[in-house]
């Protein structure tokens, strides 16, 4: 029998399949009850930590940690930050100690993650909600930290932060919504695209929307659904991205998210430019296909609520934060959307 390449997608849904259910209950948080952590000022102590795939190298740890301390940071590394366990960046328990000690660690005021890959769903049951609602502070990170976001968002009820990892590129973009979002108990105030990009409006919705955010990894978003950390989109504003996926693979996503009724709940939708989803080069599935913006359009052009396409969200250089829990407005007529409410308090 002749196997197939197995996708990201497919492989995180088969170790969630395989993976224990989670014995876990506590009581999701409503919006009203969500605690925001302290501004990030200059000099303050970040935690460091792996709780998803390991780094290749040493080295790498060392140059996601200067690039946290170029930002004006001082940097504490996680205990087991160069573990490692196949593709995993150490134990499950090795890595919820880690975040764990940081949560309780009075000097650290917040956690980033040195990179993604895959493992943060398998820390989910072994989590301490609790203990995290007693110490909010910035969880800060993308792609598979999605499933840490929307747990502990949820669980733990504490606005955490989708955006760059240690290992992102900071460039001037990023560098600057990082700061302004992490660093003042202000609204950020509009997200402005880089210039190369052109963001689309779908559908035929084109009244402002807003509403708390919620959202992150595509694939991560799906794996929560039928679990104890199960996204919430409620009158929501839902913001996805993804990377390296064939366009049918987001046709599917998007469909089981449309079949779970998250799609039709949310008061607007915000995707990005879904870097690098196009057919594979080697052995696509199919021999024809649909663009992204084709199946965007088919998908979720039937809402009844904006939707804005084409956006510089995720696996991309120009990288904003974006805090769940946090409230957002799409303007349609500007093709753009705005935090307009302070993520972290003084």
């Amino acid at each position: 029998m002749k196997t197939q390449p197995v996708s990201r997608r497919e492989f995180i849904g088969g170790m969630t399949a395989a993976g224990m259910a989670m014995p876990i209950a506590a009581r999701a948080f409503e919006s009203r009850d969500i605690r925001k952590p302290k501004v990030l000022r200059p000099g303050d102590t970040v935690g460091l930590v792996a709780p998803a795939s390991p780094v290749f190298e040493a080295s790498s740890a060392e140059e996601g940690a200067q690039a946290l301390e170029n930002l004006g940071f001082r940097v504490k590394r996680g205990k087991h930050l160069l573990a490692r366990w196949g593709y995993l960046a150490g134990s499950d328990e090795q890595r919820v100690e880690d975040l764990h000690d940081f949560f309780q660690d009075p000097e650290v005021k917040a956690i980033v993650a040195l990179r993604g890959g895959y493992g943060t769903l398998r820390l989910l049951p072994l989590l301490d909600y609790d203990l995290i609602r007693r110490h909010p502070k910035i969880l800060l990170g993308y792609s598979d930290l999605t499933s840490l976001h929307l747990a502990i968002h949820r669980l733990a009820g504490i606005v955490t932060f989708h955006g760059a990892v240690a290992l992102s590129t900071f460039n001037d973009y990023s560098k600057d919504y990082l700061l302004r979002t992490l660093g003042r108990a202000e609204p950020c105030g509009p997200i402005k695209n880089p210039p190369h990009l052109f963001p689309r409006l779908i559908g035929k919705i084109d009244r402002p929307a807003r509403g708390a955010l919620v959202g992150g990894n595509l694939t991560l978003v799906c794996a929560s659904l039928g679990t104890a950390h199960e996204i919430d989109t409620r009158g929501k504003i839902l913001f996805l991205e993804e990377v390296g996926e064939e366009p049918y693979s987001i046709d599917r996503m998007l469909t089981q998210l449309g079949q779970a009724g998250k799609l039709q709940q949310a008061a607007g939708i915000l995707v990005d430019r879904c870097a690098k989803c196009k057919p594979a080069d080697y052995k696509p599935a199919f021999n024809n296909t649909l663009s992204v913006e084709e199946i965007l359009e088919d998908r979720l052009g039937h809402l009844d609520s904006p939707v804005l396409i084409n956006l510089s969200i995720g696996h991309v250089a120009d990288k904003p934060v974006l805090p769940l829990g946090v409230d957002a407005e799409i303007d349609p007529r500007t093709r753009s959307f705005a935090l307009v409410e302070n993520a972290v308090e003084t």
